[in-house]
């Protein structure tokens, strides 16, 4: 079974820039998009950012230039780095990996706590 395990998260100030990594372990597809997805209290889930294998990116809006996402293929690590945090950017951050050929599968990490304060 495919895990996800993302690290990272914690209370930091407005302005600060930590750094998220999620570690893809188990049986990895070879052709995958990766991504970071957010939840704050009151609201759905929603899309901050993907990677794929080949490395083309997408971006939320909201994102406005703050973040970005990279991968290490060699050790399946896709990392959000995080700059000019703001309140509103507070939420639980959830690693996601999706294959896409073959069988689809979507998978999920448990989720980090990033809580910025003003």
């Amino acid at each position: 079974q495919l895990q996800l395990v993302e690290s990272g998260g914690g209370l930091v100030h407005a302005g600060e820039s930590p750094r998220l990594p999620c570690a893809a372990s188990g049986s990895i597809f070879r052709f995958n998009v990766m991504g970071w997805y957010r939840q704050s209290p009151g609201k759905q889930r929603e899309f901050v950012t993907t990677i794929t294998t080949d490395g083309r990116i997408n971006y939320a809006e909201f994102v406005e230039g703050r973040f970005a996402i990279s991968r290490d293929n060699s050790n399946n690590t896709v990392y959000l780095q995080m700059n000019s945090l703001k309140p509103e950017d507070t939420a639980v951050y959830y690693c996601n990996l999706r294959s896409v050929v073959g069988l689809r599968f979507n998978y999920w990490g448990q989720g980090t706590q990033v809580t910025v304060s003003s």
